[in-house]
């Protein structure tokens, strides 16, 4: 099975690159370890197990919605480090 090459990346028109604020926050986010959003869904999962085993359902349930939105900011992360925003 032969191994394909990387689809091409097309050039952002002008008008549809990204603002200094996002180019900046990306900037800085990429230097964080993917592993550190993984293991605070993790973390958050586990805490909010707790918190319902401790009868404290309205903040088990707080809690226990941080995972999907770390695990989605760990998605965008690599995805910030393999193809950038404004990557030609």
């Amino acid at each position: 099975m032969k191994v394909l090459d990387r689809a091409p990346r097309t050039e952002p028109k002008p008008d549809q690159r990204e603002g200094a604020v996002a180019r900046t926050i990306e900037q800085q986010t990429s230097k964080l370890p993917s592993d550190l959003f993984l293991w605070g869904a993790v973390g958050a999962i586990g805490l909010s197990l707790l918190f319902k085993a401790r009868g404290s359902s309205n903040t088990a349930n707080f809690v226990g919605g941080w995972a999907p939105t770390l695990l989605i900011l760990g998605l965008y992360n690599k995805l910030v480090k393999l193809e950038g925003s404004d990557a030609t």
